[in-house]
């Protein structure tokens, strides 16, 4: 049961690698966009990735359970605990870095309730002076950048755990 949890948690946490790694890998592209096509393209994104981000909340469950799960002090223990901090330095990223500029991308468009509600959260009094919109872009690309390396280390932090744990099996050692 356990392995089959870290497996599971490493697959749930790879959807939101996915996500991540798809806008680092348009990044080069998206850069060269002038300001009306990087609007008109900034949209796209949001009806399958919103929902693609369910794994996200979904990999923090999964990893705290398999944190539980472990015996404490143990190898595999201090590698989930990494993969734990890993992600929730990626929710940081989000909630401070990329979520308040999701706001200006989003403003003006039509939106489902359920996305709509989501989008507001966080927000603040009316701007006084929007910011350059490259100064936005910049800002929404490279937070995806840094979210996509804080999901590589968990995966590589459970793999890990994995590794040790099929390793030293049978050995009848606490890892």
């Amino acid at each position: 049961m356990f392995i089959t949890l870290q497996v599971l948690t490493i697959i749930v946490v790879a959807i939101a690698f996915a996500l991540s790694l798809a806008h680092a890998l348009e990044l080069p592209g998206k850069m060269r966009l002038d300001k009306e096509t990087y609007y008109a393209v900034q949209p796209i994104y949001y009806p399958g990735f919103t929902i693609g981000g369910v794994s996200e909340p979904a990999g923090i469950l999964l990893t705290i359970v398999l944190l539980f799960m472990t015996p404490f002090g143990s190898t595999t223990f201090w590698l989930t605990l990494v993969a734990l901090l890993c992600l929730l330095a990626q929710q940081a990223v989000y909630w401070f870095v990329t979520h308040p500029v999701n706001q200006f991308w989003v403003e003006g468009r039509h939106i489902n309730r359920l996305g709509a509600g989501f989008f507001s959260f966080g927000t603040q009094a009316p701007r006084a002076a929007r910011p350059d919109w490259r100064q936005l872009r910049d800002r929404w690309e490279y937070s995806h950048v840094a979210r996509r390396a804080d999901t590589r280390e968990h995966n590589r932090s459970v793999h890990c755990a994995l590794c040790v744990i099929a390793t030293v099996a049978g050995k009848g050692r606490n890892v």
